[in-house]
């Protein structure tokens, strides 16, 4: 009878202990800091190729009488290097400003393309020259629209500068026979227009990485240029009104640091 009574007394106080227990408070789970949020709004270096085509409508004219016009153009590489900021101001736009600079190889691809103005402008056989776009810089701002939080697509738009080599002129022979005459290198001014998008790196090694693409239109004012004797400098008598328009596509690498501090930290 003892036994029975013992066993029964541990059995209530078990019971008790437990029901207790069930009803002490649970420890919560540990807090988890969310991750920082991307934003678009930071400054940015960049670095890129690209490739790029270059056309030309030119009017030949001498001693004030207008005697040719026909269309030639270039073709080649070129690598870009940038600088820039943005500001990101709601959760789907963007606006920023930029300016960069071309290292260009845009050159005419033949003789034959690169001018066919006569020898002296009233009539000969056909002259051709090599031309080529060795730098460009550009200024201008953007605006894009954020379809997803990590990547963008804007337009824009801006100033331009472009300078063209010298271009000495061959007789297009076979063989080609230099002319002695040649038309002087020239800095153009215009403006352009363009578009791409911008994508924030996931996989890279650190962040604030970037990829972006786009693709640019410019337009260069006309310009008259004397041809000259290219020994003494005296001029021929024939003018050669160019007018430039260039196209480019590249590809670039972006590395972008907010302006309050940190880098910018993407949230996927």
């Amino acid at each position: 009878m003892h036994k029975l009574l013992i066993a029964t007394a541990a059995v209530a106080l078990a019971t008790v202990s437990t029901a207790g227990a069930a009803d002490l408070p649970t420890k919560a789970p540990p807090m988890v800091a969310a991750a920082p949020a991307m934003t678009w709004t930071g400054c940015y270096l960049s670095g890129g190729v690209g490739y790029g085509m270059w056309n030309q409508d030119e009017t030949e004219s001498a001693f004030g009488l207008s005697t040719a016009s026909y269309t030639n153009g270039g073709r080649g590489w070129l690598g870009r290097v940038g600088a820039g900021c943005d500001y990101q101001f709601n959760q789907s736009f963007v606006f920023g400003v930029f300016g960069d600079y071309d290292f260009a190889n845009l050159k005419t691809h033949d003789y034959a393309s690169g001018a066919n103005f006569t020898a002296t402008g009233l009539g000969g056989p056909p002259v051709g020259a090599f031309e080529k776009e060795n730098r460009a810089w550009h200024a201008g701002a953007r605006l894009g629209f954020l379809p997803y939080p990590n990547l963008m697509t804007f337009v824009s738009g801006g100033w331009t500068q472009a300078h063209f080599t010298q271009r000495d002129f061959v007789l297009l022979l076979n063989p080609a026979i230099a002319t002695g005459v040649s038309a002087p290198d020239n800095t153009y001014n215009g403006w352009f227009i363009g578009g791409g998008t911008e994508y924030a790196v996931p996989w890279a090694g650190f962040r604030g990485l970037f990829w972006k693409t786009e693709y640019r239109f410019a337009e260069y004012r006309a310009e008259d240029l004397a041809v000259f004797v290219t020994n003494t400098g005296l001029p021929t008598g024939t003018i050669l009104n160019d007018k430039k328009f260039v196209q480019t596509v590249t590809t670039s690498l972006v590395w972008k640091f907010n302006w309050f501090g940190g880098p910018v930290v993407a949230r996927y």
